[in-house]
C-alpha cells in the first residue's frame, strides 16, 4: 500500500498538449496536490451512466437508502479506507464534489464505469477501467467528515461551524498511544468495502480522481479478512494474533439495538446527522514476532476467551453471556481482570459496531519485522459515551497493549443516506 499526497493522471487538453513532465514540472514532484481546473478537463467531472451491467444482481448493495451502506451491510472480505484534506476554499465546490461522488458512487456500486468511454482520443477516459468486466463484489462507498472540515486553525472554513456537533471533536490522547501524524486526521473519508481488492481499490481511484481541484489524499490503508470463500459457515472473522474479533457486536438486524448503538437520533445535536453514525478509525500495529514467541495460556489470558473456538475463559461457546463473577479453583477471575475482553465489556452499558480489517503492509524498515495489524473501524451513536470510555479502560490496564501499538487515529461523522433525488452531505450543505 503506498501512502500518496497527491495523484497526478498523463492528460491531454484539446488544442494544447501537456505532458506528464510538464505536469510534474507545475506541481512540484513534492507538493501537496495538482489542481487542473484549468487544463480543459472539466468533462472528466461530467458523469453518466456507462451501458455495462454486471451480471451479479445477487452481488449487488444499493447505495441510495435511509442509512448510508457499509454500516451493518455484512462485512466484505476487503477495505479500502482513505483520509482526504480539502483544498478548496469555496463552499460550493464542495457541494458539487458530493454531487458528483453521488453519482459515481451509485453507478460504480452497480458495477457500472463512472462514464462512457470518451470518443475523442485526445482526452483521458472518464473510468480508470481496471474493474472492467468486473462484478459489483457487494461493492459499497461510505462517506464521512472530519472534525477539521468544519474549523481548521481556528478558521471557520465553509461556515459550517454553526452545525458542528459536540461529538466530533478530535480524540483525546490515550495512555500508550504513539500516533504517528501520517496516520492520523482528516477533512473527509471515503470507506470502500467489496469482495474483491481491486473493484475497491477502482472506487477509491475515481472518486478522488473526480476529487481533483478540491481535495486530496491524506492516508490510505487496504485491510482484508478471511474470504467467504475460504470460510462458507461465515464464523467470527480472527484477526492477526489468531482470535475471533467481533464476537460482542451488537445485532445488526435489531432495529431498536441500532437506533440506541448507532444511529444518531433526533436531539442528540444538529438535525443533519440524524440517521447518520460516528466512526472512530485506529491503525493498530501488532507485534506479531513476539505473541508467537507467547505460551497458549498466555494468550488465552490476554484476550480472556479461549483460542480455539473463541468462548469465554470457563465457558464453553463463543456467544455465550460473559460470566464476569465465575472464578478457577485458585479463587481467580476465570476471565483476568487485565483482560481485553473484561475492560471492553465493562458493565455492558457501552456497545459500539465493530467492522475491523487485519492489515499487511510488508516490512517495518525501524524493525526488519511484519508491519502488520489491525485497521480498528467502529460506528456509534455517542463516541463519547461508546468509544472513549471503552478505550480510556483498555488504555490504562488491558494486558494487550503489550503487543499493539496505535499509531494512527481519526474520527468521523458518516452522513446519513439520500434519496436517487439528492446527494450524500446534502441535509448538512443545505
Amino acid at each position: 500500500m503506498a501512502k500518496n499526497k497527491n495523484i497526478i493522471d498523463e492528460s491531454t487538453s484539446i488544442g494544447n498538449k501537456i505532458s506528464r513532465r510538464d505536469i510534474l514540472k507545475t506541481a512540484g514532484v513534492g507538493g501537496v496536490g495538482v489542481i487542473l481546473g484549468a487544463s480543459g478537463l472539466s468533462g472528466l467531472l461530467s458523469i453518466s451512466e456507462s451501458k455495462a451491467t454486471t451480471k451479479d444482481a445477487h452481488e449487488i448493495v444499493p447505495f441510495y437508502g435511509k442509512h448510508q451502506s457499509g454500516i451493518t451491510t455484512k462485512t466484505q472480505n476487503h477495505v479500502y479506507f482513505v483520509s482526504l484534506d480539502v483544498t478548496t476554499s469555496k463552499k460550493e465546490d464542495l457541494v458539487q464534489l458530493f454531487k458528483d461522488w453521488t453519482k459515481a458512487a451509485d453507478l460504480l456500486s452497480e458495477g457500472k464505469a463512472v462514464g462512457d468511454l470518451s470518443s475523442n482520443e485526445f482526452l483521458p477516459p472518464k473510468d480508470t477501467g481496471e474493474a472492467a468486466g468486473l462484478s459489483a463484489s457487494n461493492l459499497t462507498i461510505t462517506f464521512g467528515v472530519g472534525p477539521s472540515l468544519f474549523v481548521k486553525d481556528n478558521q471557520d472554513r465553509f461556515g459550517l461551524k454553526a452545525k458542528q456537533p459536540k461529538e466530533l471533536v478530535g480524540l483525546p490522547k490515550f495512555p500508550l498511544d504513539a500516533l504517528e501524524e501520517e496516520w492520523t486526521g482528516g477533512d473527509l473519508c471515503i470507506q470502500a468495502c467489496a469482495d474483491d481488492l481491486q473493484v475497491s481499490f477502482h472506487a477509491v481511484r475515481n472518486l478522488i480522481r473526480i476529487a481533483r481541484g478540491k481535495a486530496i489524499l491524506r492516508w490510505a490503508q487496504t485491510g482484508f479478512q478471511r474470504t467467504k470463500q475460504a470460510d462458507p459457515k461465515s464464523e467470527t472473522p480472527r484477526n492477526l494474533f489468531g482470535f475471533k474479533d467481533g464476537t460482542a457486536n451488537p445485532d445488526v438486524n435489531n432495529e431498536s439495538q441500532m437506533n440506541k448503538q448507532v444511529w444518531v437520533q433526533p436531539g442528540d445535536g444538529p438535525d443533519w446527522l440524524v440517521n447518520g453514525s460516528y466512526l472512530v478509525v485506529r491503525r493498530i500495529q501488532m507485534f506479531i514476532e513476539v505473541w508467537d514467541r507467547t505460551t497458549l495460556k498466555d494468550q488465552e489470558n490476554t484476550f480472556g476467551r479461549y483460542r480455539e473456538n473463541g468462548a469465554p475463559i470457563g465457558q464453553k461457546n463463543e456467544f455465550e453471556k460473559l460470566d464476569l463473577k465465575q472464578k478457577n479453583e485458585k479463587g481467580e477471575y476465570s476471565i483476568p481482570a487485565d483482560s481485553h475482553t473484561r475492560l471492553s465489556h465493562g458493565d455492558g452499558s457501552q456497545q459500539i459496531l465493530r467492522r475491523a480489517y487485519s492489515y499487511s503492509d510488508g516490512m517495518d524498515l525501524k524493525t526488519g519485522s511484519f508491519d502488520a495489524g489491525l485497521l480498528f473501524l467502529c460506528f456509534q451513536r455517542a463516541p463519547s459515551k461508546q468509544f472513549i470510555p471503552i478505550q480510556n479502560r483498555l488504555a490504562k490496564m488491558d494486558k494487550l497493549n503489550e503487543y499493539i501499538s496505535h499509531r494512527g487515529s481519526a474520527i468521523f461523522a458518516c452522513l446519513p443516506g439520500t434519496k436517487s433525488s439528492g446527494f450524500i452531505g446534502e441535509t448538512l450543505f443545505n
